[in-house]
């Protein structure tokens, strides 16, 4: 199979970057994430005592995402490397496989779990939906290896990246306290989730609600007439009153559902917009994991109730 032209990229330069062993002048690691909440974990994790670059933005695709040539030196540059793995970043994959030495290892955190609990599925390579983070226990889970990896490391900080790690394993047990309170709200017979793509599966499977992605679990697909026509049918059967456009996904294909409900003599409104493979934009409270999670809750429970 032909190199494309970022992974050659990257080749060429771990190449030129492992004959030169200069001392590096920072003595903090340099850290470098893919998604946007893998880049907030480390950062709760690592705090001040490293640096991190998270390669993709708020409202980024990563089924979709392809290296720039400003990634590959972000990457050649890095100590370690965090991503999810399950083959969310499926076209990132092949750079990080060719990345692998005795030096430098990119770590899959999804990898890590338990992969008989995971949810299966024909869409990802792995036959494992990717989308783990919606279950808070896979991501605290996250949080342990990130400590474990960045303590082995960097040893002389370990006490700093085990007490950030405790403070934020605590905030999380909070966050899931809160979150069911919200969701009891709502009487399990309007748990229903209709959503751009099946993102939100270990949401579902965690917190029993029904969930229906009209594209499947992979953004790489297309709903087709088939698709929009049977989940329409699906919404007017068990009379659901709201559905959800995605952050990382077109509105147009959730609007062109409610248009086939709407032709059917029936309503659906679009309930708000959810935050699924990206968190929202930095700076704000859904550019949080913390944020995010109980931003989607909320607008998930006042549309349904």
């Amino acid at each position: 199979m032909r190199l494309s032209k970022n992974i050659l990229i990257l080749l060429i330069v771990i190449i030129i970057s492992s004959c030169n062993n200069e001392t590096k002048t920072n003595e903090k690691l340099n850290v470098v994430t893919t998604t946007t909440m893998i880049t907030d974990l480390v950062k709760n994790i690592g705090g001040e005592a490293i640096n991190v670059e998270g390669l993709m933005g708020s409202g980024v695709d990563p089924h979709l995402y392809k290296a720039s040539e400003g990634d590959v030196s972000k990457l050649v540059n890095a100590d370690i490397i965090f991503y999810n793995g399950l083959h969310l970043e499926g076209k990132l994959v092949e750079v990080f496989e060719k990345m692998k030495s005795k030096t430098k290892t990119p770590i899959a955190l999804g990898e890590e779990l338990d992969k008989s609990t995971l949810i299966g599925s024909d869409y990802f390579a792995s036959n494992y939906d990717p989308h783990v983070w919606f279950d808070i226990n896979y991501y605290k889970q996250f949080a342990k290896k990130i400590t474990k990896t960045l303590t082995e490391q960097d040893s002389k900080n370990a006490e700093i990246y085990k007490t950030n790690e405790a403070a934020y394993l605590s905030k999380l047990d909070t966050l899931q306290s809160r979150l069911k309170t919200s969701i009891e709200r709502l009487p399990k017979e309007k748990r229903i989730l209709v959503t751009a793509h099946d993102a939100f599966n270990y949401f579902g499977k965690a917190y029993d609600f029904q969930v229906v992605g009209l594209q499947g679990l992979s953004t790489a697909t297309e709903a087709g007439v088939q698709d929009v026509q049977k989940l329409s049918a699906f919404i007017i059967e068990k009379n659901i009153k709201a559905i959800f456009v995605e952050s990382s996904v077109p509105k147009r294909t959730i609007e062109a559902l409610q248009a086939a409900v709407k032709s059917k003599g029936h309503q659906v409104v679009i309930g708000g917009t959810l935050y699924s493979d990206a968190l929202g934009n930095a700076g704000t409270v859904e550019g949080t994991y913390i944020g995010m999670f109980e931003y989607n809750v909320n607008t998930i429970v006042n549309a349904l109730k």
